[in-house]
């Protein structure tokens, strides 16, 4: 099994590699379609990383993993699954795939606080104009009045 690569970001300039030994695979039966092998072949693949004992992220890494990945995270331990292919090699690529990116959008810094700023006068003229057109519009609905 491949060491796992992790492409460039903003917050993870020069990429990242993973090595092997820290990815854990696991093989199961596929459920949905697949033949007369559905029954016989562990095409389901369960790929796992232990980010605690993982020497390939620095302490501020880790942080961020753990902040941005939280609701994934069982114990510090990152899970991704790949069924849809019928192929177990197709799955096992898919699930790194899918962890690489996973890993590469958590170690992103988050993105500069907004400055508050005025709404412009245009902005403004447009949501006004837009209030009057909605206002007509639902007074045009109602009951027409008696006319004497």
């Amino acid at each position: 099994m491949p060491d796992l690569y992790i492409q460039p970001s903003p917050g993870n300039p020069d990429g990242l590699i993973v090595p092997a030994q820290d990815l854990s695979e696991k093989f199961s039966r596929s459920s949905g379609p697949g033949g007369q092998g559905v029954n016989t072949t562990d095409s389901r693949v369960q790929l796992s990383l232990n980010i605690a004992e993982s020497p390939a992220f620095t302490a501020t890494q880790r942080a961020r993993i753990r902040k941005n990945l939280s609701a994934r995270l069982v114990d510090d331990v990152l899970t991704v699954d790949a069924s849809e292919e019928r192929s177990q090699h197709r799955n096992r690529t898919e699930a790194r795939r899918r962890m690489a990116e996973l890993l590469r959008t958590a170690l992103m810094p988050p993105p500069p606080k907004r400055r508050a700023t005025r709404p412009t006068r245009g902005s403004i003229e447009r949501r006004l104009t837009a209030k009057k057109n909605r206002s007509s519009i639902k007074r045009a609905r109602q009951r027409p009045g008696r006319e004497d």
